[in-house]
């Protein structure tokens, strides 16, 4: 099968296009045909040798991605509920790896069917691993609550993407993004369901002194400092990600004392092997979002042989929106 495999920690150049042997299903997974493949930071973070030394990563060679929409193309022993040919999305709790590639195997437990909904593969892949990501975040983590107030930050990347359509959902009264001034025009093309996206280099001054409940990090570094003073008296910072690539950031502990505020963490990654249970809720949520409307986020294909370039422009932060491979 065709692929795109990492042959060393580095540059975007270690993607190199290779052949493999087809992937197969083992018991309880499932294999599918891949239509489309999306590429995320952590595809890059992992690429660059960040999670070298973390147990249950890859060490190269090996297969990046971990996000697919295809349709089904065998089960393994012991899998039921789906039919050959049967189109699906896969969700993001793989172990990082096989995505790129002609066929992806996956535990079935995190294989989501799309046979009831009418949804482009392309635009599937993009928002729905993220949006189940927003629910488990909101729901089990976060504890939104109705009528509360959501702040995003990085709002149109595309794990901060898939929340503003989820706290619609569970009954947030106000989602609020905040992006870079050099993301505001995209900003404003974008049909996410946000009330309004601001330049975040206008915190706090242009929110006139409103707060909110639960605010979403995907970013880090100063951002992160200055979502502390975002926060309404017991609001909660929800830390999903680190785009800004500031790895020593620390926050002022006795601000949240203060405040009583609470900051809280989430990686789909650790969360749901431990929690399979949800992940088919989750999905089906997300998948309800994205065929309501609540998650058009901007999609751009890219042949899989372009893995390298979808990387650069990531690490060039060039892109509003996500980046799908098309094997």
């Amino acid at each position: 099968m065709k692929a795109i495999q990492v042959s060393s920690f580095g540059a975007p150049e270690v993607l190199r296009p290779t052949e493999l042997p087809d992937a197969t299903a083992g018991p309880g997974e499932v294999a599918v045909d891949v239509t489309h493949a999306a590429v995320g930071l952590i595809d890059v973070f992992i690429r660059q040798g960040l999670y070298r030394d973390r147990p249950g990563l890859p060490q190269p060679p090996y297969v990046p991605g971990l996000e697919v929409a295809g349709t089904v193309r065998a089960l393994g022993e012991g899998v039921a509920g789906f039919e050959v040919g049967e189109p699906v999305v896969t969700l993001s709790a793989n172990s990082g790896t096989g995505g790129y590639a002609a066929i992806f195997v996956s535990d079935a437990a995190y294989v989501a069917s799309m046979k009831d909904v009418s949804l482009d593969p392309a635009l599937a892949v993009a928002v729905v691993p993220n949006g189940a990501t927003a629910y488990l975040a909101l729901t089990q983590i976060a504890r939104l609550h109705d009528g509360e107030r959501v702040l995003v930050h990085g709002a149109l990347g595309g794990l901060a993407a898939g929340f503003p359509g989820i706290a619609r959902q569970l009954g947030a009264s106000r989602v609020t993004g905040t992006v870079r001034a050099s993301g505001l025009g995209a900003a404003q093309q974008a049909r996410l369901p946000y009330d309004e996206i601001i330049d975040s280099a206008q915190l706090p001054a242009r929110l006139a002194g409103e707060r909110f409940d639960i605010v979403i990090d995907p970013v880090g570094g100063s951002v992160r400092t200055a979502s502390i003073d975002l926060l309404a008296p017991g609001g909660r910072l929800l830390l999903v990600g680190n785009a800004s690539g500031d790895w020593n950031h620390q926050i002022d502990s006795n601000r949240i004392w203060r405040g009583n505020l609470a900051v809280l963490g989430f990686s789909a990654g650790s969360f749901l092997p431990g929690h399979k249970d949800l992940a088919r809720p989750a999905a089906a949520a997300a998948i309800r979002a994205a065929a309501a409307g609540l998650a058009q986020a901007h999609v751009e294909t890219l042949p899989l042989s372009s893995a390298a370039v979808a990387h650069e422009r990531l690490e060039n932060h060039s892109v509003n929106g996500r980046l799908v491979l098309h094997p």
